[in-house]
């Protein structure tokens, strides 16, 4: 009896662990893609480009103006275990380049809102930066994966 309660505590409680992060992980995965395609579809209409001046003839009468905005994404624990368990034997870590992929389209919605926001209708100019927020310095530790993006771009009316 004892064996049956050691090996339930043994290898049930991670087992539960295990599938709790898997079914609320990828729920809040698929709800945050759910998301970013609705802001995105509603934003189609919106001009965005990454060349470093405005198309010729196309800007408004009013001044242009930078709009910054910065994301910080994070991985559930159960992505950044398997990340971890992926690194030890090498290879790609495809769950980290859709968190980065989140990441730059949500920084990138953030930017196209608060330009439409302030009234303007496209950006140009648009730049994605990274930061390291997860410690990975000298602190082993802090094990939890973070893709911080800040976007940036000069937003401007468009003439129709």
């Amino acid at each position: 009896m004892d064996d049956i309660i050691s090996l339930v505590f043994l290898i049930g409680i991670p087992a539960v662990l295990f599938l709790l992060g898997f079914v609320f992980g990828g729920m809040n995965h698929h709800r945050h893609l759910q998301d970013l395609e609705a802001r995105e579809q509603r934003l189609s209409h919106f001009t965005v480009s990454q060349i470093k001046s405005f198309p010729a003839g196309e800007i408004g009468n009013s001044a242009p103006q930078l709009i910054i905005a910065e994301t910080v994404v994070g991985s559930d624990y159960l992505k950044s275990f398997l990340g971890g368990l992926r690194n030890i034997f090498g290879g790609e870590v495809r769950s980290f380049q859709g968190l980065i992929d989140r990441a730059r389209r949500e920084a990138t919605l953030r930017v196209m809102e608060e330009a439409e926001r302030l009234g303007y209708n496209a950006v140009c100019n648009l730049r994605l930066e990274t930061a390291d927020v997860g410690g990975r310095g000298n602190n082993k530790k802090n094990k939890i994966v973070m893709a911080s993006i800040i976007a940036y771009g000069t937003a401007y009316h468009a003439s129709a």
